[in-house]
């Protein structure tokens, strides 16, 4: 976070820190966690309706998300999977969005 810095005219200013080129260019990646509510099928359907996934690869993530409670479902710039996390959240799965590892 930038820190006020006194600027000669007697006002706060606010000094910006340069930006992390390798922050910059991490992508972003959207995890579906596991839940109670949602039936296997319905979130492969989701999966295919939604991303354009083949049935097997859905089916795969699914499987991830049930077997492993969370499963990685698409990467790309942080505006891409912020928008990819609320659809899920529209389809009424659990979703958040983190840096890739």
């Amino acid at each position: 976070m930038s820190s006020p810095v006194e600027s000669p005219s007697g006002g706060a200013a606010v000094a910006e820190r340069p930006a992390d080129p390798i922050l910059d260019t991490t992508p972003w990646v959207c995890i579906v966690w596991d839940d109670p509510v949602n039936l296997m099928s319905y979130v492969t359907h989701v999966f295919v309706t939604y991303f354009h996934y083949s049935k097997d690869k859905a089916h795969q993530l699914m499987l991830e998300v049930h077997n492993r409670g969370r499963s990685v479902v698409a990467t790309g710039n942080r505006e891409e999977m912020e928008r990819d996390v609320q659809a899920m959240h529209g389809f009424g799965l659990w979703a958040t969005l983190d840096r890739a590892e």
